[in-house]
């Protein structure tokens, strides 16, 4: 496997929101309750990054994206996805709930979750139990997907990712 890739890079500078799941991954309804991760995939290319925003009642993949780059662009990109998908209740309680990786308490993240009526939710920095569920999506997707064979370009990805959400 190599040596691992680092992917969460936080601001401790940036204020950050609350975390308001402390590791109790449950749900009473849809759209109570989205985690959300990416993590990166080695191609013949380069890197490539995958995120994945996850609805805990339902444990389904809401939204996902596959980039070349990991800047905020791309896990908003996710985001739209699942907004359009679920299309969630503005104040209806929905809580999204990230680790505190820079894409996450980025401005224009926060803002489009506030202006669609989100609450953000960080886990604590460096612990991965704080965003366990989304980080066992990852693990599965890696095992499912993507360490059983190489990849040669993002769009052979994009489409194998496509079919195993």
């Amino acid at each position: 496997r190599g040596k691992p890739v680092k992917t969460t890079f936080s601001d401790q500078a940036r204020p950050c929101p609350q975390d308001h799941v402390n590791r109790q991954f449950v749900a009473e309804c849809p759209n109570a309750l989205w985690v959300s991760d990416f993590t990166y995939v080695s191609t013949w290319q380069g890197f490539v990054y995958v995120a994945f925003i996850i609805d805990v009642f339902a444990r389904f993949i809401v939204g996902w994206k596959v980039s070349s780059s990991a800047r905020t662009d791309f896990v908003l990109d996710a985001l739209e996805q699942a907004l359009y998908a679920r299309r969630p209740v503005k104040q209806g309680g929905l809580i999204h709930h990230s680790d505190r990786g820079v894409q996450y308490v980025s401005i224009r993240y926060t803002e489009r979750l506030v202006e669609a009526g989100i609450e953000p939710s960080v886990g604590s920095v460096g612990d991965s139990y704080d965003n366990a569920l989304a980080e066992t999506i990852n693990g599965l997707y890696k095992a499912e997907v993507i360490h059983r064979r190489s990849w040669p370009t993002r769009g052979a990805v994009e489409l194998e990712t496509l079919k195993w959400v």
